[in-house]
């Protein structure tokens, strides 16, 4: 009796979609360890595990419904997540760039791609603009290489990330006139329309997201799934609408991300869930379904067929080289922003071929430009995935090069006492955005407990309650370290942690107490500032941070001449980019102008107001100025410091009268000096933490 005979076509293409999705799960996990070791980067191992496992290729699996829908996720993540990482001060004060950028990578690759389809592939003038609109879009497909390498905020990266936008939106607006014009249906009527669509488009975007966004994490503020899934749901949300608008949805997906810019810090949890998600499932999907789309047999369907690839190839890459090589000219940029620019712009993917899908669907573009643009994206997927890794490691390196010799000082500890359970996270939360971002130390939560006949219970219910520090923590990727101290008294334990940890910072929550003993903050806060000379920030947090608009900062007279001036101002500078917040200052003539000449030094691109305050009988007049999405800083100081006035010792009365319904922070500065101790911070020290 014989066996029958094994037939591996039977099973192949897979179709049981729970097999599937293991299967895509088990290339994403292990093609780039096989493949680590010839350091191809992870993209372009994605982009041929699809050729491999694709229908042109094995086809192990479909490029069916399933990883349609994938790779689509993934490509709006990407857009997503590049609008989110954006420096918008940088974006900002670099539109000018970004918008000249965008018009050249606009218009010299439809430019050359428009003459060569006319005069070497024989296209019509229609075909040729058409040809023109494929060429001239480009997917951000190097951009997760950018955001682990850790320069999102680079100009290079900013300006190209931008100029993708008016690309792509330029080359899609002329795909949608020329498919409405073989339709005859390119009028006025056609003008009118798309102009109130996309109009109504940007006013939900950029006015109704925000708006919504704030409401819901002021009501929300500790649900961390209903978060990401809120913000996913805008997410697709905005792509629909740009298909509504008559535009492609990644452009939704970026501005989405724009919008949502400022109240997503990068360093929360939020933003920590939202790139873990991402980079792990969703853009993988991506990369492995653009690797589907390629079919390299097109190449032996005659010389006919190569030599139409190789056109589209060359003017591909090149003319995006060309715009990027006159865009560093004009703004006098380095060879290696130069690349990271040519890079970014370089790949063509989901938009390239929408384009000419829908050119081959009218009968504008013959099989031969499908198949050649099909290899085109292969090819300057790969050019630009390698030339974004090689250029990004060198401008880390030269951005490196370029951080001053700084003086020697303490690394930043953060330490956080615990009394309250119910405000770990908000403490935990504002710790996290005070730390700077190349930081690499530990926050400190800390639970001191009487030393009495029940402390052994206070240390298991403290055990807990630290351990929901760290779940809080971690959800951000940051380190924590639970800190337990048994003490006769809570301001003792804390002064002890201080000086064995080496903290330099210490953040507590406000209470507000009414005695004549304790004040407003109560003994505890007046025993560290008696005991200690550490910079203590005493909080009090009504709205999430980040739905803050303004940091308000009220500054005392001669707080320049404090030992920890530049310290807490770096603070606050750090605070303000993570927040997305502007500064606005209140003091004295002669303070604002230490801050000007600070910020001038330290190039820092948060934005800052200056007004003149110097009657401290005044400050009731913040109650009106302090808005609902705003934070008051009040910049205190102990006694006998150079600052310190009686107004100050009345200020605690006032917030609690005046300020209860709205978030502040109280800042007493370091005072070392009043403990025989010599500060470190210069002007220097506050250039290397923007």
């Amino acid at each position: 009796m014989s066996n029958p005979e094994f037939n591996i076509r039977e099973y192949f293409p897979i179709t049981d979609p729970v097999l599937i999705f293991s299967v895509v799960l088990f290339i994403i996990l292990i093609a780039p360890i096989i493949l680590k070791r010839y350091n191809i980067p992870n993209l372009i191992v994605l982009i041929i595990a699809g050729v491999i496992v694709g229908p042109n290729g094995l086809n192990i699996l479909l490029r069916d419904q399933s990883m349609v829908l994938f790779g689509t996720v993934g490509l709006l993540y990407i857009m997503f997540i590049a609008g989110l990482e954006i420096d918008m001060n940088d974006f900002i004060r670099n539109k000018n760039k970004t918008l000249i950028h965008g018009f050249l990578t606009l218009v010299i690759p439809g430019i050359m791609a428009a003459l060569v389809g006319y005069y070497i592939l024989n296209l019509s003038f229609i075909s040729s603009l058409l040809f023109a609109s494929v060429l001239s879009s480009h997917t951000l497909l190097a951009y997760p290489i950018i955001s682990r390498l850790g320069i999102t905020n680079s100009r290079a990266v900013s300006i190209a990330v931008g100029g993708t936008i008016i690309a792509d939106t330029g080359a899609l607006l002329i795909l949608a006139m020329i498919a409405n014009y073989t339709k005859g249906a390119l009028d006025y009527i056609f003008a009118i329309r798309m102009a109130i669509s996309l109009s109504i488009f940007g006013f939900v975007i950029f006015y109704g997201f925000p708006k919504i966004s704030r409401w819901f994490f002021k009501n929300f503020a500790s649900e961390g799934v209903s978060q990401y899934i809120f913000i996913l749901a805008l997410v697709f949300l905005a792509g629909f609408l740009a298909h509504l608008a008559g535009i492609e949805p990644i452009i939704g997906a970026f501005l989405a991300g724009l919008a949502l810019n400022r109240m997503i810090p990068h360093s929360s949890p939020l933003m920590n869930r939202i790139e873990f998600v991402g980079n792990a499932l969703f853009i993988p999907f991506f990369l492995i379904s653009v690797g589907m789309l390629v079919n390299l047999s097109v190449v032996f369907k005659g010389i006919n067929a190569i030599a139409v690839s190789g056109v589209l190839i060359v003017v591909a890459i090149s003319s995006k080289w060309i715009a990027a090589f006159i865009t560093q000219k004009i703004f006098r940029f380095s060879s290696t922003e130069r690349n990271l620019i040519f890079g970014l712009t370089t790949a063509r993917a989901a938009a390239t071929l929408a384009s000419v899908l829908i050119g081959f669907l009218l009968g504008l573009l013959s099989e031969e430009i499908l198949n050649g643009a099909i290899i085109m994206i292969l090819i300057t997927c790969l050019v630009s995935t390698l030339i974004v890794e090689r250029a990004g490691r060198k401008q880390v390196m030269e951005e490196e090069v370029s951080i001053p010799e700084l003086p020697i000082e303490n690394p930043e500890r953060i330490l956080v006492p615990i009394s309250n359970p119910e405000s770990i996270e908000k403490l935990i939360d504002f710790a996290v955005m005070l730390k700077k971002p190349r930081s690499a130390e530990q926050i400190f939560p800390l639970i001191v407990i009487p030393d009495d006949d029940a402390t052994h219970e206070h240390v298991i219910r403290s055990s807990k309650i630290l351990d929901k520090a760290a779940k809080f923590a971690a959800a951000s990727d940051n380190g924590v370290t639970g800190v337990t101290r048994v003490d006769m008294n809570i301001a003792s334990g804390i002064l002890r942690a201080i000086k064995e940890l080496s903290i330099t910072q210490v953040v507590i929550g406000w209470h507000a107490r009414h005695t004549a003993k304790e004040w407003i903050f109560g003994s505890v806060l007046d025993n560290l500032l008696e005991r200690s000379g550490k910079m203590v920030l005493v909080t009090n947090f009504v709205n999430p941070l980040n739905t803050t608009r303004h940091i308000v900062v009220v500054v005392p007279s001669f707080a320049e001449f404090e030992s920890g001036f530049l310290h807490w101002t770096s603070t606050l500078i750090t605070l303000a980019k993570q927040a997305g917040a502007e500064l606005k200052f209140y003091a004295s003539a002669a303070t604002n102008n230490q801050f000007k000449k600070v910020f001038a030094e330290s190039k820092t691109s948060v934005p800052t107001l200056y007004e003149e305050f110097n009657n401290w009988d005044q400050f009731k007049k913040f109650e009106s100025i302090v808005e609902t999405d705003d934070l008051l800083v009040v910049i205190s100081a102990r006694k006998a410091s150079i600052s310190h006035h009686s107004d100050l010792d009345n200020t605690p009365r006032l917030l609690s009268k005046h300020f209860s319904d709205k978030s502040f922070v109280v800042i007493y500065p370091e005072q070392n000096n009043l403990f025989n101790t010599d500060p470190a911070y210069s002007i220097q020290t506050l250039k290397y933490t923007d």
